[in-house]
């Protein structure tokens, strides 16, 4: 009998270990509920990767199912509000990919405000020697900066980037414990007041679009606005205007909607970096939140307390 399922495109380690406990597996939703019904009554947990819809009409064709162990922090795919009823717990793997998605972030603003890929360019391609010196590029350390979301990723970013001797701006739900740091109640306020904004939220319907227009031409012509979050968050259609009418400074990015097809027009912009949605894609962060996705389920078969309970 197959008590545990593993849905979507794990990574090679998850792969690896996911065979060694001989799991069942299945690329997509509809591949896992096209299942032979006896097979589908079976199973008890479901370790769920990759970011598609995860509703109560897909819960209903695993009527034994009692838990989705999410793999990542975010698990915005799976509708809890339809799991709850159902009886169906849901984890995620918190705090162990946070150091890695907070560098990213840094990185992609490094990259961005040095041009560190177009610099090396120049020396690969012997301009250097032929042309000069490579132009002048953007400060980093000393700017000010917003972080949208001070949640256990925004404080790391935070952390990180108050070490640049920035000055640390920040929007919440609520205001938080800081050093010294300024609350700001409103998005748009942050973004006028900030040269630099981070978006570090949660996914999800209550923050679909939560960066608007009015936030990015806030952030203004000079702004460069950092997305490690979810392509959800960020209103894309005004983002993509704005950059290529070059009435915000710049983004980097590693989320979008409809990843990994991305809209076109991002592949055509010179005031972009643009990342894979790989910030925690590291051998050992991956390593961690595998395990941490197969202890979970372990706890949960056993009858034990859940590790990181979502609901």
């Amino acid at each position: 009998m197959t008590e545990v399922l593993a849905v979507g495109k794990p990574d090679q380690m998850s792969r690896e270990a996911l065979a060694g406990l001989g799991w069942t597996a299945c690329a997509t939703l509809d591949e896992a509920r096209a299942l032979p019904e006896d097979t589908r009554k079976g199973v008890k947990a479901i370790a769920f990767f990759g970011h598609s819809p995860f509703g109560g009409e897909a819960m209903d064709a695993f009527p034994a199912l009692g838990l989705i162990a999410n793999f990542g922090v975010g698990y915005d795919a799976i509708d809890v509000s339809e799991a709850s009823p159902r009886n169906i717990k849901v984890t995620n793997t918190p705090d162990v990919l946070n150091d890695d998605v907070a560098d990213l972030a840094v990185a992609m603003l490094l990259d961005f405000c040095r041009d560190t890929r177009g610099a090396e360019a120049h020396v690969r391609s012997g301009a250097w020697g032929e042309q000069g010196a490579y132009p002048l590029q953007r400060k980093v350390s000393g700017a000010k900066t917003g972080i949208l979301g001070l949640g256990r990723i925004g404080r790391e970013i935070a952390d990180r980037l108050a070490a640049f001797k920035m000055e640390m701006h920040y929007h919440s739900r609520s205001e938080k414990e800081t050093p010294g740091w300024t609350y700001h109640a409103d998005p748009v306020a942050l973004a006028r007041e900030v040269d630099f904004l981070i978006v570090a939220l949660v996914g999800g319907p209550e923050t679909a679009g939560y960066v608007t227009r009015e936030v990015l031409e806030a952030l203004g012509p000079d702004g460069i606005l950092i997305n490690i979050s979810r392509g959800t968050t960020v209103d894309e259609a005004a983002l993509l205007d704005l950059l290529e009418q070059k009435k915000i400074g710049g983004a980097g990015l590693d989320v979008f909607l409809n990843e990994p097809k991305i809209d076109p027009r991002f592949r055509t912009l010179d005031n972009a970096v643009l990342q894979p949605h790989q910030a925690s894609a590291t051998r050992e962060t991956r390593t961690a939140m595998g395990q941490l996705q197969r202890d979970n389920i372990a706890a949960f078969l056993k009858g034990e307390a859940l590790l990181t309970p979502v609901n």
